[in-house]
C-alpha cells in the first residue's frame, strides 16, 4: 500500500501543535496532530518514509509523505522487511460472565528463518533502532486481516518516540470495531512522560482505549499507572500461573481487582492454562481470561472453548390480566336498572319512589 500526501504540515514525533491538514490532488486529510519545528533540505526518516522541506518557514513549506509497506526501506536486517515477512495471529479474550469474546489480541510472528521467534525479531529492531517502522508494518497486516473484530495491539517502548506511531494515516484511526494500545508495565514506568504525552493525545485523536500490560511484573507505580487512567489492565503471567495453589498471589489479585474498580478499569487474566486458575480468577472477580486453555492464537480470529454452563438471563414476563368475569344475563339487567345507593323494590301499583316525578301536579 503506497500513500503519498503532499501539504502544507506535518505530525512529526508527537510534538505538541495545533492542527496540520494534508492537502493533494483531489482529497485532503486533517490531522490534529502537532508540529513546532523548522525542517531544511531533504530528511531521510527511514525504511521508505521521506519528508522534503522546500522551504525554511513552515506555513509554506510544501511537504511530502510516502508510506510503502510493500518495497524493502533502506539499510539492512529489520529495515529491509515488507508485510510480506510477517504474520499476525489473534488470540481471543473472553468475558467471564457471559463467557463470549470480547475481543482478540494481535500476536506478530516472523517468517524470516533469521528471526525465530518475536523476541529476537524485536531485539534486531531494538539495535537498529527500527522498532517504529517495524510496528507500523505489524499494525498493516493485522489490521488488514482481522476482519471487523475488537482489536487489542502491542506497542514497542520506542515507538512511542517514534512518528511512525502518530501518522494520519495509521490504521489504528480507521478500525471499525474498538481498537485497544497495550503498552507494558514497565514502559509506562521507565516511559512515562511519553506515555502521558503521545499515547493520551493518540487515543483522544483516535477513539482508541489505554492498556497497562504485564502488570505486578516488579515495576509497579500505583500512582503512575492511575495518572495513565488506562480502560484495562492485564495481569502478568507470574500471578496466574498456579494461582489457585497460591493464597498471597490470591490476595494481590483481589486487591488489585478492587483498585481498578475504584479506578474505572477492567481486569484481563493472561496466560490461563487449566481450569483451576480460570476458576479461582473469576472467584476473585477478573474481568476477562486470555490463554490456552480457552484458545491458541490462529489467523483468522480464532473461536474459544468456554468450561462452563453460561446461564442466560430468563425473558421478562409479560403480566397477564385474567378475562374480565361474564355475569348471568338477569344479574347484569339487574345492576343496569339500578341506580346508585337506590333500592329496586317497586310499592304495589306504583312506580319505585325514586322514579316518581317531581315536578308538581297540574293546577284545576
Amino acid at each position: 500500500m503506497e500513500r503519498e500526501l503532499p501539504g502544507w504540515g506535518v505530525p512529526f514525533l508527537g510534538m505538541p501543535q495545533k492542527a496540520a491538514t494534508w492537502e493533494g490532488e483531489g482529497a485532503s486529510l486533517r490531522s490534529d496532530a502537532i508540529f513546532e519545528s523548522v525542517f531544511r533540505s531533504e530528511s531521510v526518516l527511514g525504511g521508505g518514509a521521506r519528508i522534503r522541506v522546500t522551504s525554511d518557514v513552515v506555513s509554506k513549506n510544501k511537504l511530502s509523505w510516502t508510506m510503502n509497506d510493500e518495497v524493502p526501506g533502506e539499510g539492512q536486517g529489520v529495515r529491509r522487511l515488507t508485510t510480506a515477512d510477517l504474520g499476525v495471529v489473534f488470540q481471543p479474550i473472553v468475558d467471564m460472565v457471559t463467557g463470549r469474546t470480547f475481543a482478540h489480541e494481535a500476536l506478530a510472528r516472523p517468517k524470516r528463518p533469521e528471526y525465530p521467534n518475536p523476541m529476537v525479531l524485536f531485539e534486531a529492531a531494538e539495535k537498529e533502532e527500527a522498532c517504529g517502522r517495524l510496528g507500523r508494518l505489524i499494525r498493516q497486516v493485522a489490521f488488514s486481516t482481522c476482519g471487523s473484530v475488537t482489536l487489542f495491539v502491542n506497542l514497542h517502548p520506542q515507538e512511542l518516540s517514534s512518528h511512525w506511531l502518530v501518522q494520519p494515516d495509521d490504521p489504528i484511526g480507521f478500525h471499525d470495531q474498538p481498537v485497544y494500545l497495550e503498552v507494558t508495565e514497565s514502559a509506562a514506568f521507565t516511559h512515562f512522560e511519553l506515555c502521558l504525552r503521545v499515547l493520551k493525545d493518540l487515543c483522544r485523536r483516535t477513539g482508541a482505549a489505554l492498556v497497562v500490560d504485564d502488570f505486578g511484573a516488579g515495576y509497579s507505580n500505583l500512582e503512575r499507572v492511575a495518572d495513565l487512567a488506562p480502560a484495562i489492565v492485564k495481569l502478568d503471567l507470574a500471578l496466574t500461573r498456579d494461582i489457585h495453589r497460591h493464597k498471597p498471589r490470591q490476595i494481590v489479585v483481589k486487591h488489585v481487582v478492587n483498585m481498578c474498580n475504584e479506578l474505572g478499569a477492567k481486569v484481563v487474566a493472561e496466560g490461563v492454562e487449566t481450569l483451576d486458575e480460570l476458576k479461582c480468577v473469576r472467584d476473585l472477580g477478573v474481568n476477562y481470561a486470555q490463554g490456552y486453555l480457552l484458545a491458541r492464537p490462529a489467523a483468522p480470529p480464532p473461536g474459544h472453548d468456554w468450561p462452563f454452563t453460561v446461564i442466560q438471563p430468563a425473558a421478562p414476563r409479560r403480566l397477564q390480566l385474567p378475562p374480565p368475569r361474564k355475569l348471568p344475563t338477569a344479574v347484569a339487567a339487574k345492576r343496569v336498572s339500578k341506580p346508585p345507593g337506590r333500592t329496586t323494590k317497586t310499592p304495589p301499583g306504583g312506580r319505585p319512589s325514586w322514579a316518581k316525578s317531581t315536578k308538581p301536579p297540574p293546577r284545576g
